[in-house]
């Protein structure tokens, strides 16, 4: 199945944007693809104000959020692909979304994607459901 992830990153803009708050996208800097101004991102994130009246000609795919958006007063132009958006949410209240992290995929002999697991040096992570704990 395809990456539920730029299904809700457009549905949750939508939703910020349709109860008057501004959304903002925390984007992974470094990830491969991801053109944002050199300058503005901190420890490899970056955060974006993608309302309507910040940016012009966003567009959203199933690959990537671009977007034109002023920095320092220079105009740039953004592209994000979707893995690359850790988190939307509503500047006023913190409402949305944070994203996992997504495993890098692959390209098998006969061109099909694929995912990798994780390398042999790390161990495999645990499954079965998650659980939280109360920590005082």
């Amino acid at each position: 199945m395809n990456s539920s992830r730029p299904y809700l990153i457009r549905a949750l803009y939508e939703w910020i944007v349709d109860n008057d708050c501004t959304p903002h996208l925390l984007v992974n800097s470094e990830l491969t693809g991801v053109q944002v101004p050199p300058g503005f991102a901190s420890d490899g994130q970056i955060v974006l104000n993608v309302s309507p009246s910040a940016v012009r000609h966003l567009h959203m795919d199933n690959e990537a959020v671009s977007f034109e958006g002023r920095f320092g007063g220079v105009a740039h132009s953004l592209y994000v692909p979707a893995g690359a958006v850790l988190a939307i949410y509503a500047r006023e209240n913190g409402q949305g979304m944070v994203f996992d992290l997504e495993s890098p995929m692959a390209t098998s002999e006969d061109g099909e994607s694929e995912e990798q697991g994780p390398p042999d040096d790390e161990p495999p992570r645990p499954s079965g459901r998650p659980s939280l704990k109360v920590v005082k």
